[in-house]
Parts: C-alpha cells; structure tokens; sequence
C-alpha cells in the first residue's frame, strides 16, 4: 500500500505523480530497506507512471513508519499489516494498494490500477518448496496437504489478519508465478 501522513496534501495517486512531475526527484518515498518489496514496488512504480521520486531507504519499517507519521517523509511503500492500524487510527492516509484487486482490511482504498496505471500488481508471495528432485509423488502429496489446510477456516483467517490472500494451487502453477515474477523484478532491479 502506498500511504502518506494525515497531514499530506496528497489526497490521491494522481496529487502525488502531478507533483513528482512538477518536481522531479523532491518527493519522497521511504521504504523499509534496499531490495525489499516495498523498495522495489516504489521502482516499479515510478517506471510505470513516469516520474521520480526520491528513495529513501530505512533498516526496517519502525523507523520507517515513525518517520511517516511525522512527516519526514512523502510517501510510504509498506505492507498493508504494518501500517493497517496507523491508518485506522488516522495518522497515515491510504493512496492506493499495489495488488491488482481491493484488499478487504482496506476496501475504500483503490488499487494503483483503478487510479490510473492499469495492470499495476506488485504483492508479495509466499509458498513452500522442496529441494530439486524431491520425487513427484511426494511433492504432490506435500501440495495435495498445503491446499487442504488453507481451506481450514481458522488458517484462511489467520493468513488474512497478515494480509495474505490464500491462493493454493497446483506446483505448476507455483512455477509460473516463480518465473514471472523473476522477469518482473529482474527487469525492476535492472532498470
């Protein structure tokens, strides 16, 4: 999610870009480190809407939240569990999520693609893997077991209070995720 103090003049995605291209390289954006999603997100975006911002990397998300909400910085690239109660109680504003769809602790929030930039998704992924020439059988059933327990109730809820969205699927379709992503983010880093 890509969130600014209460106090910011930045209202939506398109305040914040009409500024960053007014003033290229002055805004801000803090992320919780070099290389981390967040970091990466923000890249991806610039890219994406054409503009520069300044990145300033923290060695984690507690200093890089406190700086946010005192308005240090611009702009945040976060993760929606680490700023989600910032933002209930109204010391950070929500711009917009970076996922392809509305994610439901924030459903008013619109995505980067609904503000503009269709096609933005930028999220993190989770799975398990096993070492290389794991026997098929067994990855299989290791799969069959993994997409049976993110159907229990109380995991699906428990994933969901983090901000993940429960995907399941088969190891193929693992795979292409793995590789996709691999392009996506070695393109990033490349630019």
């Amino acid at each position: 999610v890509i969130v600014v103090p209460a106090q910011s003049a930045f209202k939506t995605v398109a305040d914040l870009v009409a500024a960053a291209k007014a003033r290229p390289g002055e805004v801000n954006f803090a992320s919780p480190g070099n290389g981390t999603v967040a970091h990466l997100t923000g890249e991806l975006f610039q890219k994406t809407a054409g503009v520069k911002f300044q990145h300033v990397p923290y060695k984690g998300a507690n200093q890089a939240l406190t700086d946010m909400i005192s308005g240090q910085v611009q702009i945040y690239v976060s993760s929606v569990p680490s700023v989600l109660q910032q933002v209930r109680t109204g010391k950070l504003r929500p711009l917009a999520v970076t996922s392809a769809k509305r994610v439901d602790d924030l459903p008013q929030t619109p995505t980067v693609g609904e503000s503009g930039y269709k096609g933005f998704d930028a999220v993190t992924l989770f799975g398990f893997l096993a070492p290389a020439g794991t026997p098929k059988d067994i990855v299989t059933r290791l799969n069959a077991e993994f997409n049976k327990a993110l159907q229990q109730p109380d995991l699906r809820k428990r994933l969901g209070d983090e901000g993940a969205d429960p995907l399941g699927g088969t190891p193929e379709q693992f795979a292409e995720l793995i590789r996709d992503d691999i392009v996506r983010w070695g393109k990033t880093v490349k630019e």
